[in-house]
């Protein structure tokens, strides 16, 4: 009795270790194909709907499509994953489906190629339903890869470590993008509706590409996880969904990661609006800017996965990154067009902000999940389906108003602006969404214990 005791504490201690950076880099490419759609999904989907004919609405309601399958995919794929497990398994079917229906939804309207009716109607329709099958393999890859980070150590520290590499990753596959777009925008020319599909179709054919080859580098890096198989059965047993909704920390982390989720999709979404027809700056921009904001956040991502991680450390900086949003939300907002040149300091900061936050807010799941594995999924699901929801409501909304006009204001007695609704998704809901995150995160009691940090040898198998 006693030794099976023993082992079984060694075999948990095993799992506090801190990882390897092998380790932690394979796992971190794992989600490259989802970042670099998703990149390409929020900043240029509406857009390109826009561009080839459909109304602000009918693009709106293309996104809001695809939010809502995400949403809901998220809660039952969730629940799956902890009834069976399985983490790659899932993981690779759903980067299948994404790779599989991207193309599709900027690839033209199939159906109408097949019906020969170009109705907006039609092309509404086609449009909505690809983004909903792109969007529930998206949401597989999402929460398998999200949950394994709880599977795959106990440490605190090499959670937030693991978490900081995907995010910047993330921010390579959004830099990829962006490159893969400067270079076809400058190519070509979308003088027509066919030659705007054509530029796009390339921009998802590139972007499918490259992220396939990243899946496949985390497949064959990455093991299936042993933590559920090694460890007492108490703490692999799935936990009920009641169990979360009688914790409040479930709740304050939830409204975090909802309103991160917000600051970060409802920014990147009206990014190419506001460049273009508010600063009215070179079509160039509307890829040098956004390069801008993710590689400040790369860089921020590396440095945040060497700080050893405790409750306060988390705390400190989604606040520190959320009063820099709120900053930056402001300055959008007051920014005139006869000084546009100021919008790419300001991206510098969001760059920041973003990445401040979203590791932060990320990071504070594990905290809630702690050792309760039987639940991670549940949890990751949970809040992906509030944040997807919450998402693409905001994005309806918003788009919906497209069409208004704005007052005009006077600004210096020469320059002047309207508050659109470009500057509204860009500037104001960031600030407010930020300034309520940070908060709720004050408030928050989480653990403060500090566990070993993020250290050498490479591999710790």
């Amino acid at each position: 009795m006693t030794s099976s005791v023993i082992v079984g504490e060694d075999e948990e201690d095993q799992f506090t270790k801190p990882l390897g950076r092998l380790s932690v880099f394979f796992y971190g490419v794992g989600h490259m194909l989802n970042d670099i759609t998703a990149s390409c999904w929020f900043t240029y989907l509406l857009l390109f709907l826009t561009q080839i004919g459909l109304s602000p609405r009918d693009a709106a309601i293309v996104m809001l499509s695809g939010q809502v399958a995400d949403g809901f995919a998220t809660i039952f794929i969730g629940e799956l994953i902890d009834r069976f497990g399985h983490f790659k398994i899932w993981h690779a079917a759903g980067s299948l489906l994404v790779a599989i229906s991207f193309s599709s939804v900027f690839g033209g309207c199939l159906p109408c190629s097949i019906l020969h009716n170009n109705s907006l109607m039609v092309e509404t329709f086609s449009y909505s339903m690809f983004a909903a099958i792109f969007n529930i393999g998206w949401a597989a890859t999402q929460v398998s890869h999200m949950a394994m980070v709880n599977c795959i150590t106990l440490n605190s520290t090499s959670r937030v470590a693991l978490t900081s590499s995907r995010n910047a990753f993330s921010m390579v596959a959004n830099l990829g993008l962006y490159a893969i777009a400067l270079v076809v925008f400058g190519v070509s020319k979308a003088d027509t509706k066919e030659n705007t599909e054509i530029q796009y179709r390339w921009i998802a054919y590139s972007c499918i590409t490259v992220g396939c080859l990243f899946v496949v580098i985390f497949l064959m890096g990455t093991k299936e996880p042993r933590l559920r198989i090694n460890l007492r059965e108490t703490s692999r047993a799935r936990i009920p969904w009641a169990y979360w909704f009688r914790k409040i920390l479930y709740y304050q982390v939830a409204m975090v990661y909802l309103l991160t989720r917000l600051v970060l999709n409802v920014s990147q979404a009206y990014l190419a609006f506001f460049v273009i027809d508010d600063l009215q700056m070179a079509q160039s921009a509307k890829a040098l800017i956004p390069a801008i904001i993710y590689i400040c956040s790369f860089i921020v991502s590396v440095m945040l996965q060497e700080i050893p991680w405790n409750g306060k450390r988390l705390k400190a900086y989604y606040c520190a990154g959320g009063f820099i949003w709120i900053f930056c939300g402001v300055s959008v907002m007051l920014l005139p067009r006869g000084i546009n040149s100021f919008m790419y300091a300001i991206s510098v900061f969001i760059g920041i902000a973003n990445a401040l936050i979203l590791v932060t807010a990320i990071s504070m799941q594990s905290v809630l999940i702690g050792s309760e594995l039987g639940g991670c999924a549940f949890v990751c699901g949970s809040l992906s389906f509030l944040d997807k929801m919450s998402c693409g409501l905001a994005l309806y909304v918003l788009q919906s108003h497209q069409s208004g006009t704005s007052p005009q204001v006077d600004v210096n007695m020469e320059q002047s602006f309207y508050f659109s609704v470009t500057r509204y998704g860009l500037g104001l809901v960031p600030a407010v969404c930020s300034f309520i995150g940070v908060v709720v995160t004050y408030f928050m009691e989480l653990d403060s214990t500090i566990r070993k940090p993020l250290c050498q040898p490479l591999l710790l198998e």
